[in-house]
């Protein structure tokens, strides 16, 4: 059995993305609601075949022959389960509930979980930003935006209007490999600071989808290279500042800072980002 039940970031969306499609596409799908919320929309869904799944920052969507668009948001407590064979009884609040005759796969507690008609999924993405994960992003947009802004610019990274996906980890950390402050100010950001930006969030989140996990640091600075302990934390991976407050710079040494930016924690070297 799969199983993800850690706030998401973009990389696990499109990881959602590529299992569903690998477990359902192409197959016919019952579908219910034991918790009974999506009662109506499981009643349409089931005995249509799935034909596509992809994500959009930090929203899932599935496509069935029927015209039906399943579309998911898992917020702050959203988890999927899945597994082979038989589907175990219900145990929670489990949204929806798809089966096929191999596989199975249980929604709880999403943030959205509906059916969208195909303009509501064109206004979805009209209000998101670019997704560094999409082979379809525009990052000359997202730049835009970002120099038309006076907000710093982790405040600005984590609006899903500018960039859809990038969550905390991947914008403290991107900013970090940067050397640039999360306080700066979006119009100050330049073209020559940007495209290097946005190429190494790209890359990162490449990476996390692949890994499953959040990594950032570069191998010098690794623990196998530099002999210091992993890193130990729920969220995994080896990072350079996000949840490191007060803990050394893993290369100048300096004590990494936190703050609280537009409601959120950002963390940063005021050595290395100066």
């Amino acid at each position: 059995m799969d199983r993800v039940d850690v706030v998401p970031e973009g990389h696990t969306v499109h990881r959602l993305a590529a299992r569903h499609r690998t477990l359902f596409g192409g197959e016919k799908v019952t579908a219910l609601s034991p918790q009974g919320r999506f009662a109506a929309g499981a009643g349409r869904l089931s005995g249509a075949t799935l034909q596509a799944t992809e994500a959009y920052g930090k929203h899932l969507l599935h496509h069935y022959d029927t015209g039906d668009i399943l579309h998911v948001h898992l917020g702050l407590y959203g988890a999927f389960a899945d597994g082979d064979g038989e589907p175990p009884a219900p145990v929670g609040q489990v949204r929806l509930r798809l089966v096929t005759d191999r596989h199975w796969l249980d929604l709880r507690g999403p943030t959205a979980c509906e059916l969208l008609e195909p303009g509501e999924v064109e206004t979805l993405r009209a209000r998101l930003g670019a997704d560094p994960l999409r082979d379809d992003a525009d990052p000359a947009a997202a730049y835009a935006k970002l120099r038309g802004s006076s907000r710093p610019l982790a405040a600005l990274l984590l609006d899903q209007s500018i960039v859809a996906g990038a969550g905390l980890v991947y914008v403290c950390e991107t900013l970090f490999r940067a050397g640039i402050p999360p306080t700066r100010p979006g119009r100050q950001l330049t073209p020559e600071q940007w495209e290097p930006l946005w190429t190494d969030l790209r890359e990162l989140m490449r990476a996390g989808v692949a890994r499953g996990r959040i990594d950032t640091v570069r191998d010098e600075h690794l623990p196998e290279t530099t002999g210091r302990a992993p890193r130990v934390d729920r969220h995994g991976g080896e990072v350079y500042v996000y949840r490191r407050a007060g803990q050394p710079c893993l290369i100048c040494g300096a004590g990494v800072r936190r703050a609280d930016l537009a409601g959120r924690n950002s963390y940063w070297c005021p050595t290395c980002q100066a």
